[in-house]
């Protein structure tokens, strides 16, 4: 007789999708928390500096800290809550699930985190594909300083 333990053990990605020109962020953290989310937006407010950055999210408890300290170039942008649909964000999650997690099996926690970190990896550097599943025109036009 075989015997099996199964644990779960969780890591989490935290992106953020510029339709407009396709470049994405991300950074995997430990938890899903007000702390952590502070880290990530610190760490976009740091890597675009002189970007004026409106963040789309939906309504999870660690989206909604009041004791968040806003960078001055970010600004926070709540979805109506049950349309994760409307967020660009969600469709990059859903291409990476597909694409990179399809009916895989890690060993351990640490095997499915390089496995994340390289998927990642992948997607920052294909703004093309990005901009393709994220630039939808409502978006592009809302944005767009074009005339």
């Amino acid at each position: 007789m075989v015997s099996a333990m199964v644990t779960q053990q969780y890591t989490y990605a935290y992106g953020a999708v510029s339709p407009l020109d396709g470049a994405f962020d991300s950074l995997v953290l430990p938890h899903v928390n007000t702390y952590c989310m502070q880290i990530f937006i610190n760490e976009i407010a740091e890597r675009y500096p002189n970007d004026n950055i409106v963040m789309i999210l939906d309504g999870a408890g660690w989206h909604k800290s009041k004791d968040f300290h806003l960078p001055d170039n970010i600004r926070l942008l709540f979805l109506p809550p049950y349309s994760p649909e409307l967020n660009p964000q969600e469709h990059l999650w859903d291409e990476l699930r597909e694409k990179y997690f399809h009916n895989r099996v890690f060993d351990s926690i640490d095997a499915l985190e390089n496995h994340l970190v390289t998927a990642l990896h992948n997607l920052e550097n294909t703004p093309a594909l990005i901009k393709s599943i994220t630039g939808w025109n409502w978006i592009i036009n809302a944005v767009s300083i074009e005339n």
